[in-house]
């Protein structure tokens, strides 16, 4: 019989991906107790969980870099992982030397169109000025810089010659839904 793994989620938006990556894990049959995590009190994620019946904890962005997060919830947790699901804030290095993976997944084909400030509609909007033949997802681990951990997985769409940022910004969440729950899968298996 395979054992509960803990799984933790950090989320600030939409909560899209959290979403997906709980139901279709849940749909492949794998045991997971599932704690998410959001610094925005007004997140979409918030209401996502509500529906899916799983406990969304809203914290102070102090108590992430302080340590009193990670003291007082993640090690009790003692998750097997950690995912990043839109998640905007840098995590602090107490958090990263820690013994559990974390995992983030990035709207562009790192290296290119990743760091501070790069998310969303930002990256879109950059490759798209830049007139760049590809974009796609990258799922990657996390490090003490923003974006710049090993690359565990990227996937590759072409740009049409009129894309938008709301066209690509499809493409690529549709890509996101696809992929984002097969690695998670397959990194906790």
């Amino acid at each position: 019989m395979s054992k509960i793994k803990n799984i933790i989620i950090f989320a600030s938006g939409s909560g899209s991906n959290t979403e997906n990556l709980i139901l279709k894990l849940s749909e492949a049959k794998l045991k997971v107790n599932w704690f998410v995590f959001t610094n925005n009190p007004k997140a979409g994620v918030i209401k996502r969980c509500e529906a899916l019946n799983i406990k969304c904890e809203v914290f102070e962005k102090q108590s992430f870099f302080n340590s009193s997060l990670v003291e007082q919830k993640i090690l009790k947790i003692n998750p097997e992982m950690i995912i990043l699901a839109g998640f905007l804030l840098k995590i602090p290095t107490t958090l990263i030397e820690m013994s559990f993976p974390i995992i983030n997944i990035h709207p562009s084909l790192l290296p290119k169109y990743g760091g501070k400030g790069m998310y969303g509609n930002y990256v879109h909007a950059a490759v798209i000025e830049n007139k760049e033949l590809f974009s796609g997802i990258t799922i990657h681990k996390v490090n003490r810089n923003y974006d710049e951990g090993e690359v565990i997985f990227q996937k590759k769409i072409r740009l049409e010659q009129n894309e938008s940022i709301t066209s690509l910004a499809k493409k690529i969440n549709n890509l996101e839904m696809k992929y984002f729950p097969d690695v998670v899968a397959r990194l906790i298996n």
